[in-house]
């Protein structure tokens, strides 16, 4: 979450609550008859958990992913109603919280089996949980022939109630992959060998962002949209440009900026920075500008990033520093103190997209959307 300020910060994220309605009505179109659980971990991607959250209310989403605990309380405790899945973070000490906040964990394997029931014969409430299919990430869940075992095990307990089953695709964000399919097609075929794939009220997820535009008729009860809901596609840059071909469009939500503080003349041989890594070639003009990798402008931008001044480009010179960074406004007339800079987001008619951010940083857009998102003020505009 964004930290707590008592002045005035230098950068400024905005993020669009129109952008989110809008990205959410593109999601439904591909989802067809499946609900939307609106992925709202990591602070929503840096955009907000609770606005975020109200927002996706209000236009009806059915239900909340989470990976923690504590995201979910503070989702209750913001007037959330609907259902909160949590998916990491269930331990014995902290098992109590589900039943009396009304929270949906995620069961990786048996281990919490125990816990949980103890937990909910306590509160005297039936508890509702999800388990996690391993679809070939190796990383949360148990392997589809373990399930049946598990399932049994919990179907053995009278205060707990599996409502759910859900796998991640691996590689989704390629529209070429193959394993997507075939995950899709295990997973239904673990769904039918088990009874429900057709059982009322019980919850099948497999779609992310990718899985959702990329499959189709998945004939499965939920997606779970997460990148895609704040304006882009897993597939960077290349899947919105193929999304737009087929007339779904995504619409960034975050914006970041700052300010110029200082706007200087330096000459010929100049070194910029911490260990000169720029020198100019040129009489250059500079604006330093008070946002560094403390503020998740990541030192990998170093003479690499570009932001936008009066809705044109100036690249950064030298070194990334912990607060400023340089950039060359020599060939941008009548820059000065206080001029809006932009590093995320639309200024004129140009845009630098956390796909093109994500670029200079060699990383994704999901970190960049959560670096700035969640190292800066935040406010929100309709």
């Amino acid at each position: 979450m964004s930290l707590p300020m008592e002045w005035e910060s230098c950068n400024q994220v905005t993020v669009t609550r129109e952008a989110l309605r809008h990205n959410l009505a593109q999601i439904r179109r591909r989802a067809g008859s499946a609900g939307v659980m609106a992925m709202v971990k990591a602070d929503a991607y840096g955009h907000g958990m609770i606005e975020t959250a109200r927002v996706c209310a209000a236009e009806g989403v059915e239900a909340f992913g989470v990976a923690e605990l504590g995201e979910a309380i503070v989702l209750r405790r913001a007037g959330i109603a609907q259902e909160i899945i949590v998916l990491l973070g269930l331990w014995p000490e902290n098992a109590t919280a589900f039943p009396a906040h009304g929270l949906t964990p995620v069961l990786l394997d048996a281990t919490m089996i125990a816990p949980l029931a103890a937990a909910a014969a306590a509160a005297g409430i039936v508890q509702p949980l999800h388990v996690k299919v391993d679809a070939g990430m190796g990383r949360c869940g148990l392997a589809p022939g373990d399930i049946p075992a598990l399932l049994a095990r919990i179907a053995a307990e009278p205060w707990l109630r599996c409502t759910g089953l859900m796998a991640h695709l691996p590689s989704s964000e390629d529209a070429a992959a193959t394993s997507t399919a075939r995950v899709r097609g295990e997973f239904l075929a673990l769904l039918r060998s088990l009874g429900l794939a057709e059982t009322a009220g019980f919850q099948r997820h497999l779609a992310n962002s990718g899985g959702i535009f990329h499959m189709p008729g998945q004939g499965l009860s939920l997606v779970r949209p997460g990148i895609s809901l704040y304006g882009y596609h897993p597939d960077g840059a290349r899947g919105t440009a193929r999304l737009r071909g087929e007339g779904i469009e995504l619409r960034p939500a975050m914006r970041c900026a700052t300010r110029v503080i200082q706007v200087k003349e330096v000459g010929v041989g100049a070194g910029l920075g911490y260990g000169h890594t720029h020198v100019t070639r040129r009489p250059t003009t500079l604006a330093v500008l008070p946002i560094g990798y403390d503020d998740g402008y990541l030192r990998d931008c170093s003479n690499r990033a570009q932001v936008l001044l009066h809705g044109c480009r100036a690249p950064v010179l030298g070194r990334v520093s912990m607060n400023s960074i340089l950039v060359d406004v020599t060939d941008i007339a009548g820059v000065a103190v206080g001029d809006e800079a932009v590093v995320l987001g639309r200024q004129g008619d140009d845009c630098v997209s956390a796909d093109e951010l994500a670029a200079w940083m060699d990383t994704i857009s999901y970190e960049v959307l959560c670096l700035l998102g969640n190292r800066n003020a935040r406010r929100y505009e309709e």
